[in-house]
C-alpha cells in the first residue's frame, strides 16, 4: 500500500476527539484492544480517552513518517460487523467521524472503507443537510440506490441536485432492464405500456387478470407522475426558481425508493419491438 502522508496534528486531534467521545465513542477497553490489534503502543493509558488516542496515534505516525497505521486503526474501529446489533449507532458514529476526516481529504464509506474525497475547507450547512437527509432516509429504510444521491456536494444550496440525480437513477435502471434507449416519460411509456400487443417490455406481475393489468398501468402512471412533476422540472427549469424543501426531498426520495424496489422485481418479457 502506498505511504499516506502524515495527517496534520490538529486534524488528527479532531479525529481522536470523535473516537474518544464520552457518549458514542470508544470505551477504554476498546481503545486498548484496537491499539494492541494494530501493534500501536499505548504511551498514556491513564489519560482521558481522546488524549490517550491522540498520544498513541501521533507517536505512531511520527515514527512511521506516514499515516498508514492511523488509518489501519480507524478502519479497525469502523468495521461495520462490530455494530451489527445497533446499525443506527454506527451510522451516527461514522457521520461524526467523517466531518474531521473530510478536512484530511478522506471519508469512511458504508462498508467501513476509508476512501479519498475532495478535502473540505469549511463546516458547511451542506454537510448538516446531507447528514439529516441520509439519517431520515435510513430510518425510512429506503432503497440503497437512493442513498448515494444524498451526498453533501449534491445538497450544497438546496435539494435540487439530489432530487435530479435520484430521478435520473430510475431512468438508468429502466434502460438497463429493458434495453431501451429513450428517457423520462417516453422511456416509461414504452417500457411499461401494454400497447397494441398487450405486452410491455417490463412487467410488474403476470398480467393474467384485469387487476394485475390495472396495477401495471397504475405503476406506469406513478413513474410518469414522478418524471413529470420532478425530473422534467428540475432538468429544464432554472434552479433558482425551484424551491425544493427538505420535506419535499424526503418524500420524493421515498417515492423514488418505492420505484426502485418495484423495478428490481420487474421482469423483462422478451418483447423486442
Amino acid at each position: 500500500m502506498p505511504a499516506i502522508p502524515p495527517l496534520d496534528e490538529t486534524k488528527l486531534e479532531a479525529i481522536c476527539e470523535v473516537l474518544g467521545e464520552t457518549d458514542g465513542g470508544l470505551t477504554g477497553s476498546e481503545i486498548a484492544r484496537y491499539l494492541r490489534d494494530c501493534n500501536i503502543p499505548d504511551p498514556s493509558p491513564t489519560s482521558t480517552k481522546r488524549h490517550r488516542l491522540y498520544d498513541a496515534l501521533r507517536a505512531k505516525q511520527r515514527e512511521d513518517r506516514c499515516a498508514n497505521n492511523v488509518f489501519a486503526f480507524v478502519g479497525k474501529v469502523m468495521n461495520p460487523v462490530l455494530y451489527h446489533a445497533n446499525a443506527g449507532s454506527y451510522d451516527g458514529f461514522r457521520a461524526r467521524l467523517n466531518k474531521p476526516l473530510a478536512f484530511c481529504g478522506y471519508q469512511v464509506n458504508e462498508r467501513g472503507e476509508i476512501i479519498p474525497v475532495t478535502a473540505a475547507r469549511t463546516l458547511t450547512e451542506a454537510e448538516q443537510r446531507a447528514d439529516r437527509l441520509q439519517g431520515e432516509l435510513r430510518r425510512r429504510m429506503v432503497h440503497p440506490d437512493v442513498l448515494r444521491f444524498c451526498r453533501a456536494e449534491l445538497v450544497q444550496e438546496n435539494y435540487f441536485h439530489a432530487v435530479l440525480e435520484a430521478t435520473k437513477s430510475v431512468s438508468e435502471k429502466v434502460r438497463a432492464k429493458s434495453a431501451l434507449t429513450s428517457d423520462a416519460g417516453e422511456l416509461v411509456t414504452k417500457a411499461f405500456s401494454l400497447g397494441q400487443v398487450g405486452m410491455p417490455f417490463l412487467a410488474f406481475n403476470s398480467l393474467r387478470t384485469d387487476t394485475e393489468k390495472s396495477e401495471q398501468s397504475g405503476l406506469m402512471n406513478l413513474f410518469l407522475g414522478m418524471f413529470g412533476a420532478f425530473r422534467n422540472v428540475t432538468a429544464h427549469g432554472a434552479k433558482i426558481s425551484w424551491n425544493m424543501t427538505e420535506q419535499d426531498a424526503l418524500d420524493l426520495l421515498t417515492l423514488v425508493s418505492l420505484l426502485h424496489r418495484r423495478l428490481d422485481a420487474a421482469v423483462f418479457t422478451g418483447r423486442m419491438s
